[in-house]
This record gives structure tokens, C-alpha cells and sequence, in this order.
């Protein structure tokens, strides 16, 4: 097994670009990494197994993996990343989904995937395949970086089987989920220490506490970051408030937050199953039925929801 070093420069040849349509950057991205190793899906065959409502706005990391292991692909979802690791996998032909936070117009702030393709050391600019803006966008290293931040540094990678050995050899401990989450929070911690005021750093702390299953630590760093005025479609794609509140009895806030996101858009299938948890955990029966079943009516492949309505029945 042969792992090569990064290169100073490299773009990935031979991987498809295509420009997305209403919300399926993720079902489009999925396709161009895919592409890269031979498959030919478009978004048209992708998005009815990712998002089975056209209107869904978020297909998350676990979704997309669900996807590339359904067609015989290993794939894997991963936080705490950083610029050398993606270009050490890039280098090593496989090109790498982060998901990143994009802002077309100010106050228009809203989650987004991108594809890693290549990057010029030299020029300090990274290359992806943009569903949205088009192939081969340049992105200065650290412009970007400030925006993956916003998604704990989130990657998706997937691969044939036969090069799980490479993969597995760059990937090192972020393989394992443990050490996944720790190695978010150290960085999550030294952002927090950096900058009291960094929402996003607060916000990645409380997610990788979520990970590692400290629930009060995750509810007191969500606490902090939602006291720096979190931008308003932010619990549209992140659910760790959801988690940690639910997990240390906070449903009344639970219920206000998902209430609140879902005044914004009312097909948000991650905030009614969240909203029911916290209605059944206070008695309210009906009102948690309520919710799965609409949770399930955006999206009947959701199985956190269905089991939830299966129980009440």
C-alpha cells in the first residue's frame, strides 16, 4: 500500500461537474464525487433516495454516506478535518465533499457542499467543483477555511472498496469516531480560547461534546453560541442544540427551538422529529404524533421518525 505525499499542486481529472437545481447541492455533489470513479448518476437519479421531498433544504453528511453505500461504495463522514489532510487525500485521487457555509448575499446565509478537487500551493488557493457557482472555483485556503469552520470542519469521503487500504492509512484516527470528536474538540477548545466571541467555535464545541456524549458540557457550549446570535437558517442543517437539550431534560427549549426553525420554513423533517421527542417526553401524545407524521411526510425514508410513531402506536 502506497500513500503519497502531498503535492504542491494538483487538480483531479475526469470528475464530472453539473449545476445544480432547487436545493440539491448535496445530491448533485454526492454524483460528482462518484463520478470521478466511474458512475454516471445526475442529480435525477440521486435526489429521489436523498431528499424523496424536492423541497427538503437539507441533505446531511449521513444521508449522502446512506447513499454511496446503497451503489457498493465504502463511505464515511467525518468532522475536525483540515487543509493538509484534504490535500493529502486529494493527492492520493480521492476527491473529498466538505460541507461549507456560503453566503450569496449578506443576511442570505445558508449550508452548502462542495467538492475538494485540487489546490496550488503556490497561489494559496484551494479548487472545487461548485454546483452552484461552477467547475474549477478557486478559493483562497483561508476564506474558506473560515466558512468550513461553520460545519465543525465536516468531509465526506467515498471510494471503492479495493482503496479502503490508502483511505483508512490518510484517515489515521479520525477513522474512529472517539478520537474523531476529541480531535474536534481540541481544536473546537483552542478557537473558544482563541476568540470568546466566536459563535462558530462554540457551536463546534457543543457539537463534539454531543459526539462524545457529554450532554451538560454540550448544553452550556450551545448555550454560549446561541448568546452570540447564531445566523437564523443555522439548526436548519445542525442538530446538536436538539440533542443536548433533549438529553439533559430541557424539552420545553427543544420544543421553542424547533417551533422557531420551523416558523422560517415549515418542511424542516429534523425539527418535527425533535419538536415530538420533546412533546412525547412531556406527556403530550398527540401533538409528538403529530409531529413524526409530519417529519415522515418530507421524508418517508426518515427512520429515527418512523420508529418514534411505530412506539406511540
Amino acid at each position: 500500500m502506497a500513500v503519497a505525499p502531498a503535492l504542491p499542486a494538483i487538480v483531479l481529472q475526469g470528475v464530472h461537474h453539473e449545476y445544480q437545481r432547487w436545493n440539491n447541492c448535496g445530491p448533485v455533489t454526492i454524483g460528482m464525487q462518484l463520478s470521478f470513479f466511474g458512475r454516471t448518476e445526475t442529480q435525477f437519479q440521486t435526489a429521489p433516495f436523498l431528499k424523496p421531498d424536492p423541497d427538503d433544504k437539507n441533505v446531511s453528511p449521513d444521508e449522502l454516506v446512506a447513499y454511496a453505500r446503497s451503489i457498493g461504495f465504502e463511505s464515511f463522514a467525518s468532522v475536525g478535518g483540515d487543509l493538509d489532510l484534504l490535500k493529502r487525500l486529494v493527492s492520493n485521487q480521492f476527491p473529498v465533499i466538505v460541507e461549507s457555509w456560503f453566503i450569496p448575499e449578506p443576511k442570505d446565509e445558508m449550508g452548502h457542499y462542495l467538492l475538494f478537487i485540487g489546490y496550488d500551493d503556490a497561489t494559496g488557493e484551494l479548487i472545487f467543483n461548485d454546483s452552484y457557482e461552477g467547475p474549477n472555483r478557486h478559493v483562497k485556503a483561508a476564506e474558506f477555511d473560515r466558512l468550513w469552520q461553520v460545519f465543525n470542519r465536516t468531509f465526506v469521503l467515498s471510494y471503492p472498496p479495493e482503496r479502503a487500504p490508502v483511505a483508512q492509512a490518510i484517515l489515521g484516527e479520525l477513522g474512529d469516531s472517539q478520537a474523531m470528536y476529541t480531535h474536534a474538540l481540541h481544536i473546537a477548545q483552542a478557537e473558544v480560547a482563541a476568540d470568546q466571541n466566536n459563535r462558530y467555535a462554540w457551536f463546534n464545541l457543543g457539537s463534539s461534546f454531543v459526539g462524545l456524549g457529554e450532554m451538560e458540557k454540550a448544553a452550556e457550549a450551545f448555550d454560549q453560541a446561541r448568546s452570540l446570535k447564531l445566523p437564523w437558517r443555522m439548526l436548519w442543517y445542525q442538530f446538536g442544540p436538539f440533542q443536548a437539550y433533549y438529553a439533559v431534560g430541557r424539552y420545553q427549549d427543544v420544543i421553542d427551538l424547533a417551533t422557531a426553525n420551523l416558523h422560517t420554513t415549515g418542511d424542516l423533517e429534523e425539527s418535527f422529529y425533535w419538536r415530538g421527542r420533546a412533546q412525547q417526553a412531556l406527556g403530550n401524545l398527540d401533538s409528538a404524533r403529530r409531529d413524526y407524521q409530519q417529519a415522515l411526510r418530507y421524508n418517508k425514508n426518515f427512520t429515527a421518525a418512523a420508529d418514534a410513531l411505530a412506539a406511540l402506536q
